[in-house]
């Protein structure tokens, strides 16, 4: 497929982009500054666009057949994801595509006690705003009509090893016999493409963990 990637610089977009590479995909590396991402590949390419700017993205977007968003706002301007996320949307509508696939957040995934895992005491305090600002963003992709899919990480994700072993969850918090709930961005980036490939989660919203 020929797949343009939103935040390909990051930690969780450059594996999607591995992935999707290894895989034999087509990918379109959408990024305000495309200097900062070094990979290189004969199947990658870069494209400069505003994350904030609809027409910058319609242009960046068109003729793709699918959308993967693994934007990430800076410590401190947590308020960019809602607004991004609604310039993905409407930058994905007007580029002519209808697949859509996020990379979310899992502080608004149900815990065993019944409420938010960013609502919990555990939760770090630090992150709790980044946690709500995920929260709606996702309200505004459910809301959209794109064929849109949210994908909630396990309540850890962090580099780690490319297994292929998970178990997957829809709105509830996955956790270990432990309760842990972890999950490498490698097989997390595994998940994402197993979804574009094989769409088992349209419209909706599912979380992979260990």
């Amino acid at each position: 497929m020929n797949i343009a990637l939103i935040g390909a610089s990051g930690t969780i977009g450059r594996r999607i982009a591995e992935e999707a590479l290894r895989r034999g995909h087509e990918v379109t590396a959408i990024m305000r500054n495309p200097e900062g991402l070094d990979t290189e590949h004969e199947r990658l390419k870069k494209q400069k666009a505003d994350v904030m700017d609809p027409a910058s993205l319609e242009e960046a977007i068109r003729g793709h057949e699918a959308v993967i968003s693994a934007f990430g706002p800076s410590f401190g301007q947590e308020e960019e994801l809602v607004a991004a996320a609604r310039t993905i949307v409407e930058g994905t509508r007007r580029g002519g595509v209808s697949r859509l696939l996020i990379v979310g957040g899992a502080g608004s995934l149900i815990t065993d006690s019944g409420v938010p895992l960013m609502e919990t005491p555990e939760f770090p305090e630090e992150i709790r705003t980044l946690a709500r600002a995920h929260a709606d963003a996702y309200d505004l992709y459910a809301q959209s009509d794109l064929e849109w899919t949210y994908v909630s990480p396990a309540a850890i994700i962090e580099p780690g090893k490319r297994t292929g072993q998970f178990r997957i969850g829809m709105d509830r918090l996955v956790t270990d016999e432990s309760g842990a709930s972890r999950i490498s961005v490698e097989d997390y980036a595994v998940a994402m493409i197993d979804e574009l490939e094989d769409p088992q989660f349209i419209r909706a919203r599912f979380t992979v963990a260990y």
